[in-house]
């Protein structure tokens, strides 16, 4: 391809991947917005494959075959319930990639001063691009060849903040999918020192900056990629369960800074650009969730938050239990109802049978809503996907902010799977963890039917006083078991 088809071919993706985002706004327009995310990555890897300066393609093909045949292979694996942590999974090759890169842009940089310093010096500019090329100097190599020496400085300067940020994403990336994935503590925990071990890195990473842009060595790079995944470890160990959600958005957003970082050293325009998009949005909705939560953006950045400030207030009473037979005699009693979905109804996969129990309820005249907040589950938007997913009308699917005030007068609120965002302690304790954070007041309606497995805290070991309310009662067992029995009783 020429110069001036790949250009097109790059404005034409970065337009479909804006449209992209615009689109996955709304749950109407998710489905055409993620066929133009793919569409613009078809543009994207073809323009890129086939332009000008692209070598070994044959080792390209192949790579880029393998890729998409392991991809397709996950995809087609995973459940939803896993999503969050394959997410992070994909942000930790983000990461990983933005590392290898600057480090083969480190190396290419110095075989390129190495040659020009050998270059004869009787060449006049057209024999030094002859003698360059028959020195295998093309490609990248032949864009740093040609920089001047501010433009080299800049290179340095663009490298070193793309393995940084790729270094942090990728370490950050594996403890959280270590966390999600159940595989590591989803308790806070950090090292002796705290902060100041981060702050310690974050100066030393300062200090072999300036080593790099004066001597252009190997080693401040190396030293400062340790560093680098030091942070990265011990910012998201620092970080509860409670809080990943917002982990993952943020980890999205390191990975979009760092593909940014390593387009600018690449000089490609598209990966710059892609990169922006991803690493803004990211840190948008970052923003968004941390108000939902009643946290500090600046703190999330610092892996600071997720632990308690002091003894947790205790809760007194008992848990009450209620069979299939009652949540039905009550359900055909009430005229409005609120369902909560979380992540325990994403792990029963229960989302169907909470489908069915609607279009029943619905068919009954009944006032069914869903509250979702924005938090749910353990990643953005993941209770509005299984919902779709379900065929539950949107209309009927309200935000946190939507339906928070219409609790008062709700006959039956049923919660299925969910513990923080229900959680009367992020208002009535100052204690607990999640205190401030703005949660479904869903304690507040005529009867509360929690569905659940056991007596348990839940993935972020926090109590919860609503299961001992008066007017709520515990439906316990697996949530699409549960479900599925109640529906036997619902015509």
């Amino acid at each position: 391809m020429s110069i001036g088809i790949v250009a097109a071919a790059y404005i034409a993706a970065a337009v479909l991947f804006i449209l992209s985002l615009g689109g996955l706004s709304g749950q109407e327009s998710a489905k055409r917005a993620v066929w133009y995310g793919i569409v613009g990555m078809a543009l994207a890897v073809v323009a890129t494959v086939f332009g000008p300066g692209m070598g070994n393609l044959l080792i390209v093909l192949i790579m880029v075959l393998a890729g998409a045949f392991l991809g397709q292979m996950v995809a087609q694996k995973v459940e939803m319930t896993e999503m969050p942590q394959l997410v992070a999974a994909l942000h930790s090759f983000v990461g990983l990639a933005a590392v290898f890169i600057g480090f083969n842009a480190q190396f290419e940089m110095t075989r390129v001063a190495e040659i020009m310093a050998s270059a004869p010096a009787s060449l006049n500019e057209t024999g030094l691009l002859a003698w360059l090329h028959d020195q295998g100097v093309d490609g990248f190599a032949g864009k740093v060849a040609h920089k001047t020496a501010v433009e080299l400085n800049i290179l340095k300067v663009e490298v070193f903040l793309g393995v940084f940020i790729g270094a942090v994403t990728f370490t950050g990336s594996i403890i959280a999918f270590g966390k999600l994935a159940g595989k590591v503590d989803g308790k806070a925990a950090k090292l002796p020192g705290g902060h100041m071990l981060n702050a310690a890195a974050a100066v030393g990473s300062l200090v072999l900056l300036i080593v790099y842009f004066n001597t252009g060595a190997l080693w401040p790079l190396l030293v400062m990629t340790l560093l680098a995944f030091f942070i990265g470890y011990h910012l998201i160990m620092g970080i509860g369960g409670a809080d990943m959600p917002v982990v993952v958005s943020m980890l999205n957003s390191y990975s979009g800074w760092a593909a940014s970082a390593i387009g600018f050293s690449l000089g490609n325009d598209l990966l710059i650009v892609v990169g922006a998009l991803v690493g803004s949005s990211g840190a948008i909705l970052s923003y968004i969730m941390c108000k939902a939560m009643n946290r500090s953006f600046i703190s999330v950045i610092l892996g600071g938050f997720g632990g308690t400030t002091g003894p947790a207030m205790e809760v007194e009473g008992e848990q009450v239990a209620i069979d299939s037979d009652g949540v039905a005699t009550a359900l055909d009693e009430a005229d409005s109802i609120i369902i909560i979905p979380g992540y325990g109804m994403a792990v029963a996969q229960a989302q169907q049978s909470v489908s069915e129990l609607t279009k029943r309820l619905r068919a009954k005249g009944k006032n069914v809503r869903f509250a979702i907040h924005p938090v749910a589950g353990r990643l953005p938007g993941h209770m509005n996907v299984l919902l779709a997913e379900a065929k539950v009308p949107y209309d009927i699917v309200m935000e946190m902010d939507e339906i928070n005030d219409d609790f008062p007068e709700t006959d039956v609120a049923i919660v299925i799977g969910s513990n923080d965002i229900v959680n009367p302690a992020a208002q009535e304790d100052p204690n607990s963890p999640i205190a401030g954070m703005p949660v479904l007041e869903c304690w507040k309606a005529k009867q509360v039917f929690v569905s659940k497995r056991g007596q348990g805290t839940g993935y972020s070991g926090i109590e919860n006083p609503l299961f001992y309310k008066e007017n709520t009662r515990m439906f316990y067992g697996d949530a699409k078991k549960s479900l599925d029995e109640l529906l036997t009783k619902i015509s």
